[in-house]
């Protein structure tokens, strides 16, 4: 993805975030079911306010959009205390809405998923210009298909400050979405949720990045750039791709399987992010999507990452059939051992890497969330050298 499309996107989103309705509303509610009388009367310019408090899941809202300039939000009031979604299937359940905000909101111990967002079975009217904001996403699962923050068919959205920690498939998993950006967010693994993934992008996904973020033993894959979807699923059409044109920039990895698997995808461009101990792989090329109208997973690309492992890391890049791995670029990334001087062993070769580079690594680096090399030459690599899209 081209960093000026990046750019507009930002813009556009974050306009939509500050937007004054011309004529708002608020409602403040206490309780459930003052909170369900208040959805009936959603329109342009209305603000949702929960206060503190428990409130019952299970909550549908279908076909209700607000404007550019007067979106419906949904919002906590207290962000210290924001009210608890217990009970039920799922929290929240948006389909087919447009122009919406959900903010300071806390989902918790939901068996199907935490929030869901789809473009209600319309494949050529997604859902558009949702945006999600501090919310906090808990236990879900906690094993199976059954995801934290489920969209399927959303395009122009945002998903900012949120906190993800413990699910059973995906941590937010996305079906032929665009045009979309993850920030800030966490992904916390939690033991006994089986967890596939903290961010999968497949079924037809197109022009979304996932920036300055934070994965914790976030699952098998930390994120699934690709993956493998029904054709009947892919939105808005089939294409000869997973996913395309994704980009992962500025984010910092901590344990898990792999944190990066190309499934089915057309590129990806994944760059300036932070990877500390693997437990077994430091990516993953593979092909899941076995239909033969899909080309092979090809051309992605690895650059300006930092890489810090140790002797679990046997093979670096697991590469599957039907791939086609001469195409992926490796360029200019620091390797650390910390367990002796291996170089990578990668599928093309690299250029300007930078191996056993000058890390002091410890237990309280590792557990922190920022690695700052003291190496001039590392300045620019990593989370840390990362000039986020605004």
């Amino acid at each position: 993805m081209k960093r000026h499309k990046l750019v507009l996107y930002s813009i556009f989103l974050a306009s939509l975030v500050s937007s004054i309705p011309l004529e708002a509303r608020e409602i403040l509610v206490k309780n459930s079911l003052e909170f369900r009388q208040a959805t009936r009367t959603l329109k342009p310019g209305t603000t949702l306010l929960l206060s503190p408090g428990t409130y019952e899941g299970n909550i549908y809202l279908s076909n209700i959009s607000g404007t550019d300039k007067a979106p419906i939000i949904i919002r906590g009031v207290d962000p210290n205390n924001p009210p608890l979604f217990s009970g039920g299937s799922q929290a929240i359940h948006l389909s087919d809405c447009s122009y919406m905000i959900l903010s300071t909101l806390k989902a918790k111990g939901f068996p199907s998923n935490g929030i869901n967002i789809d473009d209600g079975g319309t494949y050529e009217t997604p859902a558009h210009h949702i945006t999600l904001e501090n919310l906090t996403i808990l236990e879900t699962g906690p094993k199976g298909n059954h995801d934290a923050l489920k969209m399927s068919g959303v395009d122009h959205f945002l998903v900012r400050q949120c906190y993800f920690e413990g699910w059973g498939g995906s941590g937010i998993d996305m079906v032929g979405c665009h045009h979309g950006i993850v920030e800030d967010c966490t992904f916390v693994g939690r033991k006994d949720f089986s967890q596939s993934n903290a961010i999968q992008l497949k079924g037809g996904t197109r022009h979304v990045l996932v920036q300055t973020s934070f994965f914790r033993n976030a699952g098998q894959r930390s994120i699934n750039l690709g993956g493998s979807t029904g054709l009947q699923f892919f939105r808005p059409k089939v294409d000869d791709y997973e996913a395309k044109q994704i980009t992962i920039a500025g984010n910092r990895f901590v344990g898990s399987i792999t944190p990066i698997a190309w499934v089915t995808a057309h590129g990806g461009y994944v760059h300036h992010n932070t990877f500390v101990l693997p437990e077994k792989w430091i990516m993953r090329i593979l092909q899941e999507t076995r239909n033969s109208r899909f080309k092979p997973c090809h051309d992605g690309i690895f650059e300006n990452n930092l890489v810090i492992y140790d002797s679990r890391i046997q093979v670096f890049v697991n590469i599957g059939p039907g791939t086609a791995p001469e195409t992926f670029v490796f360029r200019h990334n620091a390797w650390h051992d910390v367990n002796g001087d291996r170089k990578p062993s990668l599928p093309t070769t690299e250029k300007d890497g930078l191996y056993q580079v000058n890390l002091e690594v410890n237990e309280t680096l590792l557990n922190d969330r920022s690695i700052r090399p003291t190496d001039e030459v590392l300045r620019n690599i990593g989370a840390e050298g990362y000039k986020r899209a605004k």
